[in-house]
């Protein structure tokens, strides 16, 4: 289980950058024993994208993923053996769902569920997921999937309203359908080559253009495009993520930085309903889960993940974990060795 924990990684070409290192990941089962294979495929795409069973027929399994960051997208491509991808409701629970997913099928035909829906894709078809729901996908043949996770609210709608295109194949023929599926396509397979403002600029425009197509397949007619305002909450969020791991990224340091006033930026956060240090704070939670359960794999400090993303020393994090998850970080960590130890058991008694 430990190996994918120790994947190779790149800089993407940004240096230093907290955001840097977790650029260029590569996750690949022939890392492990074949025996570990679907286990270790399990692992994978719990820790890099949400919770899902994944099940094949035999006991191995061939996959291999790639994942970037764009500024707010996350991209992963995934080349897989035949098999099933399941998002249950227990996976749900536990609140990793905070995306939505839109999948272009660049090799192999997928059968697609989600909200009572049922649909097939075939090559450069695009589908839209939501994570906050069961979702199912099923491939016949070895298969090629690009996944950008993009932040809901960037797509302008509501979730409500979001459930109505999900699981709907977009065939690239007409429309923007036919700009978006070779476009994200083509960013896909080409990512780790942009940095700097060029990467921020391409992620902007795949977000619009992820935006717009969810409004053309709704019929919601876009009036204008994104406000001043919004505008400049996306370059202030783009700008917190690249400097999510210094600790004295305060609202000052990032009005500074914008030219604006820092009450000014406080009314920004106020409109999305949330404050610049809570959702700073949010960022650097959520990281610091996700490492400390790559840690706990392999060991490692709580110390140093906490002070890699930004957090002072332990007692600060500590302080902050318990406000927001009601435990500490070590009583975090007892709770996810026993789900991973139930997950366990339960794979093996179903024969995973």
């Amino acid at each position: 289980m430990s190996a994918f924990f120790g994947s190779r990684t790149g800089d993407g070409g940004l240096g230093h950058d907290s955001t840097a290192r977790r650029r260029g990941q590569v996750l690949t089962t022939s890392s492990v024993p074949a025996r570990e294979s679907l286990e270790f495929w399990h692992d994978a795409v719990l820790a890099t994208l949400v919770g899902m069973d994944i099940s094949a027929e035999g006991g191995t399994y061939d996959a291999t993923m790639r994942t970037d960051h764009l500024g707010d997208l996350q991209i992963t491509t995934v080349d897989c053996d035949p098999g099933e991808a399941y998002r249950a409701p227990r996976f749900i629970a536990r609140g990793d769902g905070k995306q939505v997913f839109v999948a272009v099928m660049s090799r192999g035909v997928a059968q697609i569920e989600q909200d009572d829906r049922y649909a097939e894709l075939g090559p450069g078809d695009v589908a839209f997921f939501e994570t906050v729901r069961p979702f199912r996908s099923r491939f016949s043949q070895q298969f090629q999937l690009k996944i950008f996770a993009v932040p809901r609210g960037l797509l302008g709608q509501p979730e409500a309203v979001l459930s109505r295109i999900t699981a709907r194949p977009l065939r690239p023929v007409t429309g923007l359908a036919a700009v978006l599926s070779p476009f994200m396509s083509r960013l896909a397979d080409t990512s780790e080559s942009y940095s700097g403002p060029v990467a921020e600029r391409l992620a902007g425009s795949a977000v619009d253009l992820l935006a717009a197509t969810v409004a053309e397949q709704l019929g919601v007619e876009q009036t204008s495009l994104p406000g001043a305002d919004r505008v400049l909450l996306l370059r202030v969020q783009r700008f917190i993520r690249w400097h999510l791991a210094e600790p004295g990224l305060t609202p000052g340091v990032i009005a500074r930085a914008h030219g604006i006033s820092v009450r000014y930026l406080h009314r920004l956060f106020e409109q999305e309903g949330t404050t610049v240090g809570r959702w700073i704070l949010e960022l650097r939670l959520d990281e610091c889960r996700r490492e400390l359960a790559a840690f706990d794999a392999q060991g490692g400090s709580v110390g140093s993940v906490a002070r890699r993303w930004g957090f002072t020393g332990t007692a600060h994090f500590g302080r902050a974990f318990r406000r927001e998850h009601g435990m500490s970080p070590t009583e975090w960590l007892r709770f996810e060795r026993a789900w991973r130890s139930i997950e366990e058991d339960r794979c093996q008694a179903v024969s995973c």
